[in-house]
């Protein structure tokens, strides 16, 4: 166990108590381990309301904290709220009201241009609201150092939006030592939402020149500054650091990997009773969505998904649409193959409600399933004295008339013409929704004749949802594959929550987690994490290795699936927060040196 030598943290976020991304699930997940190593442990975050009376106990300060509140408040009008985040370990945690700030905003503004040459000229409200908050947490911290007189004390800061208080620790204060973290460059990420390939292009790249032009010189010099400032840089992954030394100008001195807390995951032998009774719910959903236009063989019918964002190249959409068409093409055309795949897309999409035909088919079809239950006492009542009775066992003879009718009534009820719908939810402009514009492009249009059958379920994963009924860690677990070939992702918690229900999971180096993994993963035989190659690859290259990867998986015989469960599953722990904290702590003791 590593030593931690400070005794005081300020942990700096603007998503403290104010979920915004995934920041959020980092320093949530992360906060009762912290606790373990330092006692005299805050968390810094900004005030608002609603959000507060969600997570936030609020509690008397102690003494100290009620003096330096007190004397914030009259000299700059801030509020302080002192008390517990809601978490596990529930953190003691400071959150500010910085809107007695405003006032100030033009005056902040020049002052970091003339001291750290951040430019703002243009900016907008997006960066003038971080930059009061966090400012006030440089004044709180500071003020805390003088008045209690403490030494060993770290300052952590999370992104661009909490960095201006540590550049005015930087000015004010030498005993504060400081630790800025980017979770993904500002630059980087735009620059990825473009057609350029940046991991190509990253040597070549001019920052100053980018930024102006996709209009971010307001972020890109403020995390620029925060990163050339800091005592000690840190970025989440490999890749990002790459991406941080060559926009921002720094090396990164340590990688604070993202972790997550493994024993809040269910266990091995969880995870299969897990897929077992998630998967019969999905198996239901796909009869009722594909059966009125034809029948599919569940039995040799594998189930893929993919979730996250719905951002089309940096999830690597684009690339596994391509793949699906290789793979529907392949197996199509191979006639010794019986094997059909049903891939779930699960990206959240503004909707407006599910579909009217799939509500009615899958009321029928419970009906059809609740009347064959109602029966099926009597039927096995019939089947047992036939055996007992060393009769010949007539299923027919045991099913009346009239129950044969109405089932069969009832399944004449659910048929439907043409093909089965591509998207399960109402949306907007639907034959302008990008996903399945690709989908269609590759001529996945769910005919009869493909074996790759599509599903895109726009919409919250809870058990409140109209159709499968069950939240999203169930709906992963009831996959075979997820399938999460990102092309701009920092760190990817994704394939880490999919591999920690015991799903196999293909994820790309270019994911700071799959590139994390790719070391620890090297035996084909038993890879339950599959790293698809995306470094300055083109994009023929990255199609056809992805579709190499899923149809040998969809070839693998059940119990090699099951092997790839186990592999998945135990590749997760290696992310357990009881590993990965030590490099915070590393951080931590590296800026006390400084």
């Amino acid at each position: 166990m590593i030593n931690a030598n400070a005794k005081t943290v300020f942990e700096c976020s603007w998503e403290i108590c104010n979920k915004a991304g995934g920041i959020y699930t980092v320093i949530s997940s992360k906060a009762i381990h912290m606790l373990k190593y330092y006692e005299d442990y805050y968390a810094i975050g900004p005030y608002f309301k609603d959000k507060a009376n969600l997570e936030f106990k609020e509690e008397e300060p102690p003494k100290i904290l009620k003096e330096i509140f007190y004397e914030l408040s009259s000299e700059t009008g801030i509020t302080c709220h002192y008390g517990s985040w809601l978490i596990e370990g529930e953190p003691k945690t400071i959150l500010i009201d910085f809107n007695s700030l405003k006032n100030k905003i033009d005056d902040l503004k020049k002052h970091f241009w003339e001291k750290f040459k951040v430019d703002s000229l243009y900016c907008a409200w997006d960066f003038e609201e971080p930059m009061i908050w966090s400012y006030a947490t440089g004044l709180l911290i500071d003020k805390f150092q003088k008045k209690t007189g403490k030494q060993k004390i770290i300052g952590h800061f999370h992104e661009w939006l909490s960095g201006f208080g540590m550049l005015h620790l930087k000015l004010t204060n030498p005993f504060v030592k400081t630790v800025f973290t980017t979770h993904a460059t500002m630059l980087g990420r735009s620059l990825a939402y473009s057609d350029k390939n940046i991991y190509s292009d990253l040597d070549t790249i001019n920052p100053e020149e980018e930024a102006r032009k996709i209009g971010i010189m307001d972020k890109f010099t403020m995390e620029r500054a925060c990163a050339q400032n800091a005592d000690i840089f840190t970025t989440v992954s490999e890749i990002t650091g790459k991406e941080a030394e060559a926009l921002l100008g720094r090396k990164p001195e340590v990688l604070v990997l993202n972790g997550f807390n493994a024993d809040e995951f269910p266990t091995i032998e969880e995870t299969s009773i897990m897929h077992l009774k998630a998967r019969k719910k999905l198996r239901e959903y796909i009869t009722y969505h594909f059966f009125p236009y034809y029948p599919i063989d569940l039995d040799h019918n594998l189930i893929f998904s993919t979730y996250g964002r719905p951002e089309i190249k940096n999830k690597g959409l684009d690339i596994f649409i391509k793949a699906l068409g290789k793979l529907n093409n392949d197996l199509k055309y191979n006639t010794k193959n019986k094997r059909t795949i049903t891939i779930f897309f699960w990206p959240l999409q503004d909707n407006k409600g599910a579909k009217l035909e799939l509500i009615q088919d899958k009321n029928n079809f419970e009906y059809i399933k609740d009347y064959i239950e109602e029966n099926a006492s009597k039927i096995f009542d019939d089947i047992l004295y036939d055996i007992m009775y060393d009769r010949p066992i007539k299923i027919d003879t045991s099913l009346s008339k009239k129950f044969l009718l109405k089932t069969r009534k009832s399944k004449i009820s659910l048929k439907r013409n043409g093909n089965p719908p591509i998207c399960s939810y109402n949306l907007d402009n639907e034959e302008d929704n990008e996903i399945i514009k690709l989908l269609q492009k590759e001529g996945l249009n769910n005919s009869k004749e493909n074996p790759v059958k599509v599903i895109l379920y726009p919409t919250d994963l809870d058990s409140n949802n109209a159709l499968l009924e069950i939240g999203l860690y169930d709906c992963i677990s009831a996959c075979h594959l997820t399938v999460l070939p990102s092309y701009y992702e920092p760190w990817g918690y994704t394939p880490l929550e999919s591999a920690a229900v015991g799903v196999p999971t293909i994820t790309s180096n270019l994911a700071g987690f799959g590139k994390f993994i790719e070391k620890q993963n090297n035996n084909e035989k038993t890879k339950g994490l599959f790293i698809l190659d995306r470094y300055q690859k083109t994009e023929e290259e990255t199609i056809e290795k992805l579709f190499q990867i899923m149809k040998s998986y969809s070839s693998l015989k059940h119990y090699e699936r099951v092997q790839a469960k186990v592999k998945a599953k135990e590749l997760s722990f290696t992310a357990d927060w009881g590993i990965l904290i030590k490099y915070y702590i590393e951080a931590h003791n590296l800026a006390l040196l400084k």
